[in-house]
């Protein structure tokens, strides 16, 4: 039976850098210190006016092809994950389809996740391998969120960086992906929420689940997020390892969706493990949604962390609310 294996990696940022140091430039008043501390975030990287998701799409797989040797007509599918797509239609996978040239007899898809797209997009990949449909697969996860932010968002403006990543899926005769789990929970929507730009009229749109204090489009309600994620993933860890038949102790890492150093601590805490088993990786990366996950991934394999034979767990959790996990045999 074919699986889907999880291949090289690339990662483009783009070119403008912001740090903490302009910030308290901006907002003395904001006290930077004490929001890098909880944040874990020094800098975040900011799109150009123009410049787009694909736009960083492009430029990462372009960086995946030059560096591994990849053939674009060689790829059967693509997935794209985005929530800042180019236009509302047509789809940007179908963009970017024709820009990176790739074969009009391949397909392309998006779907619109957040924070546990990756995830998602593997379990799609999975599915189109073992279903003998496809052969190799470019997941590609790219956005660009700090368009929705107003540069006064003292919430938001320290959190969240653009950036695409690029991974290639490719058929295996060895299953290194399982025990994928997923979750739902439309409760949460208000929590995490761009309301205009969609066909709901305005005055029908969903409410902030907490008064707006700033003129962002993006609202965050951020204590509503953390105290869902700290009784949804501990759940769902243990339905993975019970769907896999493994125990907490056989797993090496836990690489968690970089949301913000604190979110990421209380899951350190719930789970009692530290920063070894839990890295946390976002000082000079920000919380770059979809694809935090595959931006912690090259990071580990270019610092040699990552050895064969471990068994890792892959969680995505957020915007929705939605969650998913899965382990990852290296």
């Amino acid at each position: 039976m074919p699986y889907a294996q999880i291949g090289p990696i690339a990662v483009h940022f783009p070119s403008r850098v912001e740090t903490a140091d302009a910030w308290a430039a901006e907002h003395p008043e904001w006290h930077v210190p004490e929001l890098m501390e909880k944040t874990g975030i020094h800098c975040r990287y900011i799109s150009a006016e123009n410049e787009t998701a694909s736009d960083l799409a492009y430029q990462a797989c372009q960086k995946l092809f030059s560096q591994h040797n990849i053939d674009p007509l060689s790829i059967d599918y693509l997935l794209v994950c985005t929530q800042s797509p180019d236009y509302p239609l047509p789809t940007t996978a179908c963009l970017l389809q024709d820009r990176i040239g790739m074969r009009t007899s391949s397909g392309a898809l998006d779907f619109n996740l957040g924070c546990s797209g990756f995830v998602y997009g593997l379990g799609l990949a999975e599915g189109l391998i073992a279903s003998g449909q496809c052969n190799r697969i470019l997941l590609v996860t790219a956005e660009t969120y700090t368009k929705y932010v107003d540069q006064d968002d003292r919430a938001l403006r320290p959190i969240f960086s653009d950036a695409a990543a690029a991974t290639l899926i490719e058929n295996s005769t060895t299953q290194s992906l399982l025990g994928f789990e997923f979750g739902t929970d439309g409760k949460g929507a208000n929590t995490l929420i761009v309301s205009d730009g969609g066909s709901r009229p305005s005055q029908d749109a969903i409410e902030p689940n907490r008064r707006r204090r700033w003129n962002s489009r993006l609202y965050m309600d951020g204590q509503s997020l953390m105290d869902f994620t700290v009784v949804a993933i501990p759940d769902l860890i243990r339905s993975i390892l019970e769907k896999s038949q493994l125990s907490f102790d056989q797993i090496q890492q836990l690489l968690m969706h970089q949301a913000t150093r604190k979110m990421l601590e209380m899951l350190q805490q719930a789970l009692q493990v530290d920063d070894n088993r839990l890295p946390i990786r976002l000082a000079n990366r920000g919380n770059t949604v979809s694809s935090t996950l595959p931006i912690l991934i090259d990071d580990l394999r270019s610092e040699g962390v990552l050895g064969p034979g471990q068994k890792h767990l892959l969680i995505g959790f957020g915007v929705g609310w939605s969650w998913a996990g899965c382990v990852w045999k290296t």
